[in-house]
């Protein structure tokens, strides 16, 4: 399906109407939206099948579902807004005056070691913003309007988010120097098991990694247990025992060692999240564009 859109020329009306079609239902529902009438954007919606030769849509009682064809073309067709948005913008020169605050929900990492660096430089490129900061390993309700941008290890699924994977969060084990010292340093997975463990409590992710690698660990190998990151973190830092920490996290202080290099921990995808009618705004575009960049740097 994205190489057929790729391939060939398509009205940006059609494209238009479908993704408003997608986001409201209904051939009613998307008229209202982009001020036209129903007939119209079923004509819309039909020539876009035809060009495609699939069926984008289910016809029911209710309204229009989208068919398995439409969302693999959604992505696609979003990526092609958010260009003819920024193209827009670009020449009636409206991200030149950008100012108010801008709401960004982040994990409790991202927010304490990800972003002070990146708010800085953006605080310099834009000093009418001011940044709003949602620390929490909760994810905030963009369709509530809890937060205007959202930092988030796992893609959104609502159909009126627009998301962007910007890159990906390596995981390794760390332990501080003197804790090595006093306790010798693991060469193997299974020496892991003869230390001091720092790990998750009620969650269960390093548990679950263990399992994997076939060791089922009671909860109390943990010395300390804790759903808090930030936790986990100032302990290996303070020598308590091993953690597991992101890359980002531990890279920049060199009294901690990554141990056992060669093990294989699933990354974890990183995605900037934006409500689809928030994004037409310049200020949160450009905080946006900003973040995805400088993040995409750093991973």
């Amino acid at each position: 399906m994205r190489k057929a859109i790729e391939s060939q020329s398509f009205s940006w009306d059609l494209v238009r109407s479908f993704l408003a079609v997608l986001d409201h239902g209904s051939l009613l529902g998307a008229a209202r939206v982009l001020k036209t009438s129903q007939p119209t954007v079923g004509r819309q919606i039909t020539e876009l099948e035809s060009q495609l030769g699939s069926v984008l849509f289910e016809r029911t009682g209710r309204g229009l579902n989208p068919t398995a064809a439409a969302l693999a073309l959604a992505d696609t067709a979003r990526s092609m807004e958010l260009g003819a948005m920024q193209l827009a913008q670009q020449a009636t020169g409206a991200q030149l005056n950008v100012q108010g605050s801008v709401r960004i929900s982040a994990s409790q990492p991202v927010a304490c070691a990800l972003l002070p660096p990146v708010l800085a430089q953006m605080r310099q490129d834009m000093p009418q913003v001011q940044f709003e900061i949602v620390s929490s390993n909760q994810f905030s309700n963009l369709l509530r309007r809890e937060a205007d941008i959202a930092i988030r290890m796992a893609r959104p699924e609502q159909a009126s988010l627009v998301a962007k994977k910007i890159g990906e969060v390596r995981l390794g084990v760390y332990a501080h120097r003197d804790y090595l010292q006093r306790r010798g340093t693991p060469t193997a997975p299974a020496d892991l098991l003869e230390h001091a463990l720092i790990g998750d409590d009620a969650i269960d992710v390093i548990r679950r990694g263990f399992q994997q690698m076939g060791y089922d660990v009671p909860k109390e190998i943990f010395a300390v247990r804790s759903d808090d990151l930030i936790v986990q973190w100032q302990a290996v830092r303070a020598g308590v025992g091993i953690g597991f920490l992101a890359e980002y996290v531990a890279r920049n202080d060199p009294d901690l060692v990554h141990l056992l290099p060669d093990l294989n921990i699933p990354p974890l995808p990183m995605w900037l999240a934006v409500h689809r009618e928030i994004r037409t705004s310049p200020r949160i575009r450009k905080v946006y564009d900003a973040l995805a960049t400088a993040l995409q740097r750093i991973l």
